[in-house]
């Protein structure tokens, strides 16, 4: 089995790893949000950004003229 982050060979104590500092980038990159598991966004969200773009093409649509 290799390593997620490097891909060397994984040694037992750490599997998925294959060692204490792969664990812990990737403990570090869910930490910090770089793993993310993305949903579907829920109607407000939708409602909102349908909201902020009339605005911003409004906004355009004046300048224009």
């Amino acid at each position: 089995m290799a390593c997620p982050i490097c891909s060397a060979e994984t040694e037992a104590k750490y599997r998925p790893f294959c060692s204490k500092r792969c664990a812990d980038i990737d403990l570090g990159r869910w930490m910090s949000g770089s793993y993310a598991i993305s949903t579907a966004p829920s109607e407000d969200d939708v409602e909102e950004l349908a909201e902020a773009l009339e605005e911003e093409l409004e906004k355009r649509s004046h300048d224009l003229h």
